[in-house]
């Protein structure tokens, strides 16, 4: 999600609304409904303005869009009664805003405004584990302790990172532990490989 936020800017309007979309949400499905959705939603106003069916149809097919359609609807007034209408930049703030998880509110942080935040998405959380970088439960744990890890210039592009080599190389079921480039690091390819000779 990261990079598909870096091809389309780093408005933070839309970085959060293309956020918002894409969980749950293959990239190339969020990357459709967003380009349906910015050639009619540029704004918060605009987001007021239109009719929640009319958004319900322009997000279709993203995962759970009724839910996101009446969140995005909600947006506006919950920016203006407590951000004065502006997208606020700091994760706590975000995270005050409907549809706004953990996970959303650090990337929209690390894309739009810079900020240095580690995004732990199920790619980052579990490729993390799996090479043995960390030993954790749940995403906050894993962000918790890649941030103790991991020098800040680098926790913009961990997100990234991990989210390529999770979609290509380190996949949930039968990751391709011969092609992986970290493989002789990875605590899993090593479990793998001794099972396999044992």
């Amino acid at each position: 999600m990261a990079a598909l936020i870096r091809r389309r800017g780093s408005a933070p309007f839309k970085t959060l609304v293309a956020t918002i979309l894409s969980s749950r949400t293959l990239d190339q499905t969020t990357a459709a409904a967003c380009q349906k959705l910015f050639r009619v939603v540029r704004t918060p106003a605009d987001l007021k303005r239109i009719a929640l069916s009319k958004l319900e149809k322009l997000i279709y097919p993203v995962g759970f869009y009724r839910v996101k359609a009446r969140q995005l609807k909600a947006l506006p007034e919950a920016l203006d009664r407590m951000f004065g209408g502006r997208i606020p930049a700091a994760t706590d703030d975000l995270m005050r805003l409907p549809g706004v998880g953990r996970k959303t509110a650090n990337l929209v942080a690390a894309q739009a405004f810079g900020k240095d935040e580690i995004c732990v998405d199920v790619h980052v959380h579990r490729i993390s584990n799996r090479l043995g970088i960390v030993c954790t439960k749940r995403p906050p744990e894993t962000e918790s302790a890649l941030k103790r890890i991991f020098p800040k210039k680098y926790w913009r592009e961990l997100n990234g990172l991990f989210v390529a080599l999770g979609q290509t190389i380190c996949r949930p079921l039968s990751p391709q532990c011969g092609r992986c480039p970290l493989r002789r690091y990875c605590r899993y390819a090593r479990r793998r490989k001794l099972k396999a000779a044992g």
